[in-house]
């Protein structure tokens, strides 16, 4: 692993300024760029560690604050191990930030995070790829169908609600996809059915998109995030592989 530099970066967005971090190899050359979407629980430090290990593999990543219109981060202060187990107040204050998300906005926004790695000379020439986490699993399919030019691969780790029969639901955008995609699912997941599972297939074979999808077996929602309950180091290394190896196919 290479040494990393970060920073908080402000981005333009047609409705305001977004703050994000942003991280890359220590020598400043380009390199490819890597839009990292974050958890409901918000751009924090294990985010930011989680960005710097993938800035390490050699890549441009930049973690938005996707909360960015309610305030700059931490939109929500939350305790160093976020339990909402331990106290269920965290998905109360949590609940109006993910409402008001909509995916018409997401789309909107992700043009402005493309645009702005587009023109930083820290991103190499070219497409990017996504990676997003629960919630950002679903930022990422809308990401990649609003704007399949800009996007070569993208992935998504315990993402919920993928394929449901909501008429934004994310697995409507296939027919308009272009990249790989890799999914790698929870086993145990409430938000992600198997009928759902099921559903994002059929729709994404249907497509032609290129894609794996596999069942973390054991795994529950979360199981990247180090900072809570949901951890399991097995399944988060599973996820490091799978994700370093569609990013090295790509570029």
């Amino acid at each position: 692993m290479t040494d990393v530099q970060g920073n908080v970066v402000d981005i333009r967005t047609e409705d305001g300024v977004a703050d994000a971090y942003l991280v890359h190899p220590a020598d400043g050359r380009p390199r490819p760029g890597v839009l990292f979407y974050q958890d409901a629980y918000g751009l924090r430090p294990h985010l930011r560690s989680m960005a710097d290990r993938l800035a390490g593999a050699g890549y441009t990543v930049l973690v938005p604050n996707v909360f960015y219109r309610v305030g700059r981060a931490p939109v929500v202060n939350l305790p160093e191990f976020i339990d909402p187990g331990a106290d269920p107040t965290i998905w109360e204050r949590l609940g109006p930030l993910l409402a008001g998300l909509t995916p018409d906005l997401v789309r909107r926004d992700a043009g402005a995070y493309l645009r702005w790695l587009a023109d930083s000379p820290l991103a190499a020439d070219g497409p990017v790829a996504l990676t997003g986490y629960c919630m950002g699993a679903r930022l990422a399919l809308w990401t990649a169908g609003a704007h399949p030019d800009r996007v070569a691969a993208a992935a998504g780790f315990h993402g919920g609600r993928l394929a449901t029969d909501d008429p934004d639901s994310p697995h409507l955008e296939a027919p308009r996809i272009t990249a790989e995609l890799y999914f790698g699912h929870a086993d145990e997941d409430p938000s992600l059915s198997v009928e759902q599972m099921a559903r994002l297939e059929e729709a994404l074979t249907a497509a032609g998109v290129r894609h794996t999808s596999e069942v973390y077996a054991g795994a529950h929602h979360g199981y990247t995030q180090a900072d809570t309950p949901a951890y399991d180091q097995k399944a988060a290394e599973r996820h490091w592989a799978a994700l370093l190896d569609l990013l090295e196919r790509t570029f």
